[in-house]
């Protein structure tokens, strides 16, 4: 069942899921560059919540601990992998 929200700011929105995101909300937090703006909002939400911000905190990591946050999935690698490849890194084995 869809049911109808309101977030902190005002916006209205509607969800079906128990997922209190607000559409709006997550499309002005989108970077509009660097790895990040290519990522999708759960992903980019599950690096924030690990404290995630850079390549440099990124290598510190090995792609199955960064695949079991809820958020990454396999389509997000490439994208991590070409970030950390950029700055000359790579997952923790």
């Amino acid at each position: 069942m869809t049911s109808k929200r309101v977030c902190e700011h005002g916006h209205v929105y509607y969800k079906s899921s128990d997922c209190p995101t607000c559409p709006t909300c997550e499309k002005g937090k989108k970077p509009s560059e660097g790895f990040q703006s290519k990522l999708s909002a759960p992903a980019r939400r599950a690096l924030a919540s690990e404290g995630i911000k850079s390549a440099e905190d990124l290598c510190r990591y090995t792609e199955k601990e960064i695949l079991s946050l809820h958020g990454i999935g396999p389509s997000s690698l490439p994208v991590l992998r070409d970030e950390l490849e950029r700055n000359g890194l790579v997952f923790r084995k």
